[in-house]
């Protein structure tokens, strides 16, 4: 690893390196700002083709937020004061230059509540930003009528309010998963200085990783979730990256016994746990690339995110962090060059030497036994359903969500609405409106629909659109069969009878509907790709094509049984108290593809250290059923670490309030635990006891790199360079 021996030779021109990267990556991600997705970005499936057509002549859906007034006291409402304020507000709005229009008040039929609906101008993504001018109205005629109440809900207020509380629940996150990270490197280390370097290290590579995709979102959007997946994996691998190599060097300082300089144990480090942090760290970003394939501007995001973060993190263990272990090295060599040493030695323990018994003793039972429990959890699986998690999932914390609730139940013909779009030749305009007439006229007495409705025109005269209202709830049954109704029946008995005409429904059901049907068709696309990948990262990693086919079968494993108790835990209601949710009855649509792409990636973290180690011992000679508990005991405190420090940071994901964050941190928490305790102190060892040599087919390991580099120039006894 040339660019560790050079950071080991100019420790302190290395360090201030690294610190100009990450303040210049900070700087010109503040100075060129983040390029976040457009609507037109998001659409997918028939209610894209929709959208788009409607945005094409000007019928494009507008965003809308709606204001409730009902008396203070709750009693019954003074519908001539509610009036007065609803003009009042009416008259404020329409001087707002974001305001496109604002419809005449409706009151609800109980007469308790008086709606008033402000439709914003520009880009549905945009008008969160645009909502403050609106509540500022909004607060303003409720001081001038302090006898009513004023509320405000509307896809902008909502938006607005998730983001606030993806703040907050983030803050929340890093609160909990800093100090427990610390702590548990503090009992790996045994000292504050090296605890701290991981962390601090994680932390700087998370900073530039957010500065450099401000930069890479204008060429590829940001979704909104890029900071999200930064702060969840860069925490993550940065710990263990960093960990992986110190712990290494560590162990070469009580090898060596006082005999190498610092310089010289770094160098033996980056040989073998330094090149084992670079495939690991090429095999994330290799399955993470694999999410492009999805076509979907999220997982784009989620891909984005993940890849600078994980090459930032190489990078900082590559330089930095050889800097860092010289510098505290020759401090340690003045003040106590055997203590580290002595602490060291102790680290296989009893416990590992428990855990890997069964696997040593009785292979052939600890992998049956194994691969049935696996296969066990992996069981609730059969009943996954996966749903597109819509408003009605957000938190009720969120102020916006409580006036929606009270806007469903006061008018439940606001509920839903579907938008039919048709575009055809102008000569056919009466021909097409008749159509759109027809097909209203079908639902009229139709349960699933309100009957009203609202047909419009582009100025051009080729594309109409038709505005259905369904009395139902976006994430309810009816909604959907409804939506169901509309494109297999209705239309093609009307609009689709019109010569040349080219028409779709869009609307948030249909986009709830068309998102998972999307991922689904792009789905063994992706999961083939990610298969290959990874099957040719692990022979690059190790010239074996039974490892290979043994880790591809292994991540399948471990993935659908984290899966199956995904589906366990959240479809269900029995875990909604203890981990503070309301099921859905479903999984969100992004969760088990994020899990494989993210788990198959993360998996090669403990699958390249265990197997480096064993391959070292191999190509020392040692049979290969020796060198696997070998390899195991050295490598288990390593891998139990990051275990630890990735489960908490997962795990810490599932406080959150947003659903489908709370599903991935589970997932990716119960993902990693089932690996590292189960894959590979069971799985693996098991597996490659019985296959003996035949593992490394059709090569077989050579000599490690490690000792060419011990006999480089820099591996001199450390009196040499005192």
């Amino acid at each position: 690893m040339r660019v560790a021996r050079l950071s080991a030779r100019h420790p302190w021109r290395a360090i201030a390196g690294w610190l100009v990267f990450v303040v210049l990556c900070l700087g010109v991600g503040s100075a060129v700002g983040t390029n976040s997705a457009k609507t037109a970005d998001y659409r997918v499936g028939e209610a894209g083709r929709a959208e788009t057509l409607a945005a094409e002549a000007g019928l494009e859906r507008r965003a809308v937020e709606q204001v409730l007034i009902s008396a203070r006291s709750g009693g019954a409402l003074d519908e001539g004061a509610a009036r007065a304020a609803a003009d009042e507000l009416s008259e404020r709005m329409r001087r707002l230059p974001e305001v496109a229009g604002v419809a005449e008040p409706a009151l609800s039929k109980d007469h308790r509540i008086l709606l008033v609906e402000v439709a914003l101008k520009g880009e549905e993504r945009d008008a969160k930003d645009k909502v403050g001018a609106l509540v500022a109205q909004t607060s303003a005629v409720q001081e001038r009528h302090p006898a009513l109440l004023l509320e405000e809900t509307g896809s902008p207020s909502i938006s607005k309010g998730v983001d606030r509380q993806r703040s907050d629940d983030l803050a929340l996150s890093e609160a909990i998963t800093l100090p427990v990270t610390l702590i548990t490197l503090l009992l790996v280390f045994g000292s504050v200085t090296m605890a701290g370097v991981p962390l601090l290290l994680a932390l700087s590579s998370i900073a530039a990783a957010v500065g450099l995709s401000m930069v890479v979102s204008h060429v590829s959007p940001d979704a909104g979730v890029g900071t999200n997946v930064i702060l969840m994996i860069g925490l993550a691998v940065g710990v263990d990256y960093t960990l992986f190599h110190l712990k290494r060097e560590r162990e070469e300082r009580a090898r060596s016994g006082g005999r190498l300089s610092p310089e010289a144990l770094v160098e033996l480090a980056a040989a073998t746990s330094g090149r084992a942090v670079v495939v690991s760290g090429l095999a994330v970003v290799a399955s993470t690339a694999t999410l492009y394939l999805a076509s979907d501007v999220i997982f784009s995001s989620l891909a984005t995110g993940t890849i600078v973060v994980v090459l930032v993190a190489v990078a900082s263990s590559l330089t930095a962090l050889p800097a860092l272990l010289v510098t505290l090295g020759r401090r340690t060599e003045r003040r106590a060059p055997r203590r580290s040493a002595r602490r060291v030695r102790g680290g296989d323990g009893r416990v590992w030497a428990a855990l890997l018994r069964p696997a040593a003793r009785h292979p052939v039972a600890t992998l049956c036994l194994s691969v049935l429990a696996l296969l066990a959890l992996a069981v609730p699986l059969a009943g996954l359903r996966i749903t597109e998690m819509s408003r009605d999932t957000h938190s009720r914390d969120i102020p916006a969500m409580r006036v929606y609730d009270r806007l469903n139940e006061a008018f439940p013909e606001q509920r839903v609405t579907h938008q039919v779009v048709v575009r055809a030749a102008a000569a056919r305009s009466e021909e097409v409106t008749d159509a759109l007439r027809a097909a209203a006229g079908r639902t009229a007495d139709d349960p699933l629909f309100s009957g009203a409705s609202r047909i419009r025109a582009a100025s051009d005269g080729r594309t109409h659109a038709l505005e259905l209202r369904v009395p139902h709830l976006g994430d309810s049954d009816e909604a959907y069969a409804s939506l169901d109704r509309l494109r297999r029946d209705v239309l093609p008995a009307t609009v689709g009878r019109v010569a040349g005409a080219e028409y779709g429904v869009s609307g948030d059901v249909a986009r709830y509907a068309d998102y998972p049907a999307h991922q689904n068709a792009r789905l063994p696309l992706v999961l083939t790709a990610l298969l290959l990948v990874t099957f040719a990262m692990t022979v690059y990693a190790f010239r074996s094509v039974v490892l290979a086919l043994l880790g591809v079968v292994l991540n399948l494993l471990s993935a659908a049984a984290a899966l199956g108790l995904l589906v366990l835990v959240f479809q269900g209601t029995w875990a909604e108290g203890l981990l503070g949710f309301d099921s859905t009855g479903s999984i969100g649509s992004r969760v088990p593809l994020f899990l494989f792409v993210i788990l198959f990636g993360l998996s090669m973290d403990y699958q390249v250290f265990v197997v480096s180690r064993i391959r070292e011992a191999v190509g020392d000679g040692v049979p290969t059923r020796q060198a696997v508990p070998a390899g195991l005991r050295s490598s288990a405190s390593v891998v139990t670490s990051a275990a630890v420090v990735m489960t908490t940071v997962f795990a810490a994901f599932v406080f959150l309030h947003i659903i489908e964050m709370k599903q991935i941190g589970f997932v990716l928490a119960a993902a990693v635990l089932i690996d590292a305790f189960v894959v590979r102190v069971l799985v693996l060892p098991a597996a490659m006891l019985l296959l003996g040599e035949r593992s490394w087919w059709p090569s077989r390991p050579g000599r490690p790199s490690p000792g060419a580099v011990a006999k480089s120039p820099a591996a001199r006894p450390a009196a040499d360079v005192r």
